[in-house]
């Protein structure tokens, strides 16, 4: 089914499912700001889910199932297909890690998601840990200053809001009655922020903050502020930071796993169909080799036969 205006703003559902720890979306850094059109180079059922899942909070499941039913218009396997085709297009990708700990060893699985698309170079760079820094083409352009402009200064480029603004942010999307303006947002930021230094999640951070709400909140400026402060957990010692012994990226149909250059564009080689049964060798020996070998058989019976 198509849809008729994918490049518009899409409201995120009011409650869509966290995943379980370790899994879910992951925003990748050095994203431009949310601006209109910003997936229009995508068929429009590509564009329609793109602009959903960039709404949705960290941590939110990105799995086809609970995609498929927050929305009306398309099933597990379009929504299968999509995600497919949005790691082709340089916005996804799925990968598990194996984090070393004083626990012992375990898997984390992660989807990566970015707004700004990314070539297979850049992904790969990202999950060995080295794009500290990277800018996107687009935001740099941006930031260039304008001929002819008035005052002959660079116009400012919005910087990212840090996870506690998101999280605040998206609070209306999840609840109605906790939407909260931009400058409520700026003024409890620093709140949300100790949480999360407290080792809170912004998934949880945000299930807190909207669970057991009154029939009527009359200031939720008021009353995030009120949760924040009464229901701040104890400050626990950090443990020693685990040791990331291996990356591996997710094929983002069939979920084989393998290093980031063997799967470009997020896909292995057989859901890519670069695995095709006409390009691979011939097991069995060649013709000109089965005849050499019966020869060599009739020679050695000949012999046999003679002696007896």
């Amino acid at each position: 089914m198509a849809y008729g205006n994918s490049s518009a703003v899409l409201a995120a559902p009011a409650a869509h499912p966290l995943a379980n720890p370790g899994y879910g979306k992951r925003s990748a850094p050095d994203q431009r700001p949310p601006r209109p059109g910003d997936f229009g180079h995508l068929p429009p059922r590509e564009a329609y889910l793109a602009s959903l899942i960039d709404q949705l909070c960290e941590n939110a499941a990105m799995d086809a199932k609970t995609l498929a039913k927050v929305q009306p218009l398309y099933g597990q396997q379009a929504v299968r297909t999509a995600l497919n085709e949005l790691g082709r297009a340089g916005h996804l990708r799925r990968v598990r890690r194996r984090i070393e700990s004083d626990d012992g060893s375990r898997w984390v699985f992660l989807t990566h998601w970015s707004r700004t698309a990314r070539d297979n170079e850049w992904w790969a760079r990202f999950l060995e840990g080295d794009v500290e820094g990277d800018v996107a083409p687009e935001t740099v352009a941006e930031t260039t200053p304008t001929t002819g402009s008035d005052t002959g200064a660079a116009p400012s480029t919005p910087s990212t809001p840090s996870a506690a603004y998101a999280v605040l942010a998206q609070l209306g999307l999840q609840e109605p009655r906790l939407a909260l303006s931009s400058a409520d947002c700026a003024a409890l930021e620093q709140l949300a922020a100790e949480w999360l230094a407290r080792g809170v999640a912004p998934g949880r951070l945000s299930q807190i903050l909207v669970v057991g709400l009154p029939d009527r909140v009359h200031s939720p400026r008021a009353f995030v502020r009120r949760r924040l402060v009464d229901k701040l957990p104890p400050h626990c010692p950090e443990p020693a930071p685990g040791r990331v012994l291996r990356v591996l990226v997710e094929c983002t149909d069939c979920g084989a796993a393998g290093r980031s250059e063997a799967l470009p564009g997020g896909l292995c080689r057989a859901c890519d169909g670069r695995g095709r049964s006409a390009d691979r060798e011939p097991t069995g020996l060649r013709p000109q080799a089965v005849r050499d070998r019966a020869a060599q058989v009739r020679a050695l019976l000949r012999t046999r036969s003679g002696l007896a």
